[in-house]
């Protein structure tokens, strides 16, 4: 896939160090602690790739936020003073399927500045079933 976007937003070459322990945080609230910890350590080793924003948002079962939404507006303000965003963070689950770990507000205002924006992200998938 180009890495390439239609869209006015610039990216970062990779993940901000933060984005790491956000992703620990929400990974946290749906697995174990041990479950959660491994899939940020494949993610911080993944290569980056690209995705259309469309097609994260299908893939993941998320609506895009808003414009409205206070995360995706605070990205907004960040491209328009011309900074960078940092690439998005997906984990894929064999039981659930895939989810963003980090960057829902930056996916969401790539698909509402362009549907079809191709988007940086690191993907990590876990090799462990849950009980069931």
């Amino acid at each position: 896939m180009s890495d390439e976007s239609t869209t006015s937003i610039r990216w970062e070459k990779d993940v901000a160090p933060h984005d790491f322990e956000a992703a620990l945080a929400y990974l946290s609230l749906r697995f174990d602690e041990d479950r959660a910890e491994k899939l940020v350590k494949r993610l911080q080793v993944a290569e980056i790739t690209h995705r259309r924003a469309n097609d994260v948002l299908r893939a993941c079962n998320r609506e895009p936020l808003g414009l409205d939404d206070p995360g995706v507006r605070r990205d907004l303000v960040t491209i328009a003073r011309g900074k960078k965003l940092s690439p998005v963070l997906v984990v894929y689950d064999e039981d659930g399927g895939p989810d963003i770990a980090d960057g829902y507000h930056r996916v969401s205002l790539a698909y509402r500045l362009d549907p079809f924006a191709t988007i940086p992200l690191r993907i990590a998938a876990s090799d462990v079933k849950r009980e069931k």
